[in-house]
């Protein structure tokens, strides 16, 4: 036990620090992202700026169209320019677009408040996720991105308090001002961030890359896999060559179905749930117990994910996901409503961040963060459509369907995840390796 326990001690400081530091803009992350949804009952029974259920959806679109050009450009840029310069960049900006939010006088610009910071919320979630998949222990490399993504859950649950706390007494317009407040966090995350080892390696700034293994007493990655600085596009070309474009659609397809899941029902649980007749308290208190599920959902998956592979967790999950989203269209008593809500927030977040952690980990370091920022981009697109699909239903007074469209959703997630798993499997026999590391344990 002594000698295996070694190894991860190296570097552990460096290590905690990074992981901290993301956890925390990833928690900003989350805050940002789930106020609308959190606020949007209040701004829909006071008709803020004018705005109908169909324009709610809208709204709601807006800043998961900014999301997907953010992730579709930051792998990219981050893999080019570094982590820690997108991170910071992408806290600021959501910040400030909040701040539009906040003193913004119609639709059209709380719209471009909410695509602003759309595209900060989109970049910094594939970002981070590549940042600390550099540092994690490979045997544990799944359970520390659930870990990560833990904090945008406890940013949902924030949100949920900050629409309970605030929006009553100082208006909605007070929680997108909390929203700003991120913004002390940049100087921050500038200031004690450190940049990925594996990216400084992998674009040969060797040297600063042995300083600060030496400073932290980590362990310097192989130069290896270094994408030539002409070639812009190499990273994700490498997406696509032999086989692994097959592999590549399948992981985009289900982050599609994914994402239009997450999104939609973060979007409209609140109002659905006043739908079908609940208080705006316990409304939000769906909210509460669907990012608590999420926490420990990240929590059990990981560990799962790290045993068993991720592919096969995601699509036991999303057929789990189904199956309780279907069931909120049911009318049940609040207590085992409560219970359902939790444990589809324990399946359906976890299985769309174990996506991410398959490609993450199976990535090489130079293109890591392209891959994740195509597969998270491409899913956007599903992103999109949530929150618009949910705002039509509910104005054809159909939200009932809207459930039973969300369930539909998951289902397809779980067959493309499920037949990337039964690849992965089939090339690991072949190969007698792990290609996209579907187990690390």
């Amino acid at each position: 036990m002594s000698s295996s326990s070694a190894p991860p001690a190296r570097g552990s400081r460096l290590a905690l620090l990074v992981v901290g530091l993301c956890w925390l803009a990833v928690l900003f992350d989350g805050l940002d992202m789930f106020i609308y949804g959190s606020v949007l009952p209040h701004m829909l029974e006071e008709k803020a700026l004018g705005i109908t259920s169909a324009q709610a959806g809208d709204l709601g679109s807006y800043a998961t169209f900014g999301m997907l050009v953010g992730a579709l450009t930051a792998g990219t840029v981050a893999d080019r320019i570094g982590r820690k310069k997108l991170m910071v960049s992408c806290v600021a900006l959501f910040s400030l677009a909040s701040g539009l939010c906040a003193v913004s006088s119609g639709v059209a610009v709380f719209g471009l408040g909410r695509t602003l910071a759309g595209l900060g919320l989109g970049g910094l979630l594939p970002t981070a996720i590549s940042m600390v998949s550099d540092y994690a222990p490979r045997a544990r490399a799944a359970l520390t991105i659930g870990l990560l993504m833990t904090a945008h859950h406890a940013g949902g649950i924030l949100s949920a308090y900050v629409a309970l706390w605030i929006v009553e007494p100082l208006g909605w317009r007070a929680a997108f001002w909390v929203c700003v407040v991120p913004l002390l966090f940049v100087p921050v995350l500038a200031r004690f961030l450190s940049e990925s080892l594996s990216f400084l390696v992998a674009r040969g700034r060797t040297e600063e890359a042995r300083a600060l293994a030496a400073r932290y007493d980590a362990e310097l990655p192989a130069a290896k896999d270094r994408t030539a600085a002409g070639a812009p596009w190499a990273s994700l070309l490498d997406l696509f060559r032999g086989g692994e474009w097959v592999q590549t659609l399948l992981y985009w397809l289900a982050s599609f179905g994914g994402l239009l899941l997450v999104y939609g029902v973060a979007t409209w649980l609140p109002t659905l749930m006043r739908g079908e007749g609940y208080e705006l308290g316990s409304a939000l208190t769906f909210v509460v117990l669907f990012n608590l599920g999420g926490i420990v959902g990240m929590l059990i998956a990981g560990r799962a994910s790290d045993r068993f592979g991720a592919p096969r967790i995601s699509a036991i999950w999303f057929a789990l996901t189904a199956g309780g989203v279907f069931l909120l269209s049911v009318h049940m008593p609040l207590a085992l409503t409560f219970v359902v809500v939790f444990l589809t927030g324990v399946f359906l977040n976890s299985a769309q961040t174990m996506i991410y952690a398959t490609v993450s980990i199976g990535s090489a370091p130079a293109h890591r963060a392209t891959a994740v920022g195509w597969t998270s981009g491409m899913g956007r697109f599903g992103a999109v459509f949530g929150p618009w699909l949910g705002g039509q239903l509910l104005a054809a007074d159909k939200g009932d369907w809207g459930f039973t469209a969300f369930a539909l959703a998951g289902t397809a997630s779980m067959v493309f995840i499920g037949i990337a798993a039964l690849r992965t499997t089939r090339s690991e026999r072949r190969a007698g390796e792990p290609r996209h590391l579907v187990t690390t344990g």
